[in-house]
């Protein structure tokens, strides 16, 4: 049976003017800010209007390490908030925004798929409401007028081999990833080794997740470092005075941007930093508005547990003040198969012992989890050539990590699909059993933290650092940065830091290959392995089979 595409099931969408989106969740006309007919942001003065309210039921999604028989954590965010709909909760979902880099790149877009998507999807997957481009150009803006500082006298006497502050593009650029700028001569300023960032790992896209307002939002800004001084000590972006006139290009992106579902639910996508560089959460500013506005608010966090969720937990709730009701783990029969040993070509042949051989995958990600107090209901996202058998060995297996797994077909039916899932979701959440705890506490020292994470979440021996990475930590604590959460950079597709090492290894090591102070954002990130904060294109990008067609519809998104 041949099954519609994704963007051929949103191009037939019967979308409701934004408007009446809003007023799903209490939004007036005049609080929202349309772009069009099918998206629109919600005013700050709304926002500040309804912070009185009681908080509705935060239910996290996230998932398993990801493979390339794929695994669905958005689809299952949309088919959720759709689901807990239709039994009559008033249900808001909020996400990240896409980058246009992975979407021209591999991974292609982030606004779920088959029968549970938000909409408009060409628009998301693409320039949206122009977050992206804000967030580059403030970026960028910073980075004009710390070279334009050094031309014009360096009066705060940056050391120029200690400029930390990278430039960034929303594209894979492998090629920028080092540079060398300001060539050609006097006039262009002082040659230096630089390079670039995707948007996604900037510091400015975290703190614009991460801050509750606009004031916040100015004060981060203005705490980054940016360079240092011959003597070691930090320059900062106020000490450039770049904070306010990147706050003023920030002002508008700060807003949440409002859209819907195919069933026509509000959905927040708002924010997008990568889960494996950076935070892997959508915004702050969405997630507690939606909180005050619905009952259930259904949020994801990016890749699998051991990042997005890890992050999700240890440092977004952390900023927030954010408890989830239940977390929801997604997991595929594919992805089983596929943890056990089975190629990708043979997939949709039954084989159960495989399923068997690679939940330990899952069953980690679940212990993983409960760790952090909280309770964990695991989806099995369907697809159409799972069998009883497999299907039951995922619940079986499941039953005895001491959780419960539950089919979810949002993908074929839309909320008919997730409504036992839906049901069961909500039980628990308004059952209050969840007695959520940060991993680690916010005296321990950096490094304690790091290993905290690499032995508890990842099952690592041991953390590999050389002395320079550990006196920097060190040299951080005593300028009074210890107490921030620790960042891991690592590749998503295992517990370690090699990307082939699938299921639930042990016996293995996690090398720090670098850290950065994101004094702004509040977090020191920790760069593990072969991880880079600049993607590179696969030998086909996903752009190469990008077009408009006749009709001058958009072709190749996915």
């Amino acid at each position: 049976m041949a099954y519609k595409t994704d963007i051929e099931i949103a191009r037939e969408a019967s979308k409701r003017p934004i408007q009446e989106i809003g007023a799903k969740l209490g939004i007036g006309t005049d609080d929202l800010l349309p772009f069009g007919h099918d998206k629109a942001k919600v005013s700050q003065s709304f926002i500040d209007s309804v912070q009185d309210r009681k908080d509705g039921k935060l239910v996290l999604v996230t998932a398993i390490n990801p493979t390339p028989a794929g695994e669905g954590k958005t689809t299952t965010t949309v088919g959720l908030g759709d689901g807990l709909n239709r039994i009559g909760k008033n249900a808001c979902v909020c996400i990240r925004e896409a980058s246009l880099g992975p979407n021209f790149g591999m991974k292609g877009g982030a606004a779920g798929g088959g029968y549970a998507q938000i909409v408009p999807m060409e628009d998301m997957n693409l320039h949206f409401t122009g977050d992206f481009h804000a967030i580059t150009s403030a970026h960028s803006l910073l980075s004009a007028m710390i070279d334009n500082h050094i031309y014009w006298g360096n009066e705060l006497e940056i050391d120029v081999r200690r400029v930390v502050w990278r430039r960034v593009v929303d594209m894979n650029d492998r090629a920028l990833r080092q540079i060398t700028a300001s060539l050609g001569g006097v006039a262009n300023g002082f040659p230096r080794e630089a390079g670039f960032d995707i948007t996604v790992a900037s510091e400015v896209m975290a703190i614009l997740c991460l801050a509750r307002n606009l004031t916040d939002l100015q004060e981060r800004l203005g705490n980054m470092i940016v360079a240092y001084r011959r003597d070691r000590t930090p320059v900062y972006c106020r000490d450039i005075k770049a904070d306010g006139a990147m706050t003023v290009l920030l002002k508008d992106a700060m807003q949440p941007n409002l859209v819907q579902t195919l069933e026509n639910n509000p959905a927040f996508v708002h924010g997008g930093p990568f889960a494996n560089i950076a935070h892997g959460c959508n915004s702050v500013m969405a997630t507690t508005t939606a909180l005050k506005l619905a009952d259930f608010v259904v949020t994801e966090a990016g890749f699998g547990a051991d990042l997005g969720a890890e992050k999700f937990l240890n440092i977004k709730c952390r900023k927030a003040g954010l408890a989830p009701d239940c977390v929801v783990l997604v997991a595929t029969v594919r992805a089983m198969k596929m943890n056990g040993g089975v190629a990708k070509a043979d997939l949709g042949a039954e084989n159960v012992d495989a399923v068997k051989a690679g939940c330990p995958n899952l069953g980690r990600h679940i212990n993983n989890l409960k760790s952090f107090g909280v309770p964990v209901v695991v989806a099995i996202n369907h697809f159409v050539a799972d069998t009883d058998a497999e299907v039951q060995a995922v619940k079986d297996y499941v039953a005895g990590q001491g959780s419960e797994a539950i089919v979810s077909q949002h993908w074929e039916f839309g909320s008919k699909g997730s409504e036992e899932l839906a049901t069961r979701v909500a039980e628990i959440a308004e059952g209050g059993s969840s007695q959520f705890a940060p991993l680690y506490a916010d005296e321990m020292p950096l490094f304690e933290k790091i290993e905290t994470i690499a032995k508890r979440i990842y099952r690592a021996d041991e953390v590999l650092a050389d002395k320079k990475i550990r006196d920097q930590l060190r040299l951080w604590e005593e300028q009074g940065y210890g107490d921030l959460p620790v960042c891991m950079a690592k590749t998503q597709y295992s517990f370690s830091t090699d990307p082939n090492l699938r299921g639930a290894p042990t016996g293995h090591s996690v090398p720090v290959r670098e850290v950065r102070l994101s004094a702004g954002a509040g977090f020191v990130v920790v760069v593990c392995g072969e991880i880079m904060t600049m993607p590179g294109l696969p030998r086909v990008p996903s752009a190469e089979n990008i077009h408009l067609n006749d009709a001058g519809e958009i072709e190749g998104l996915f």
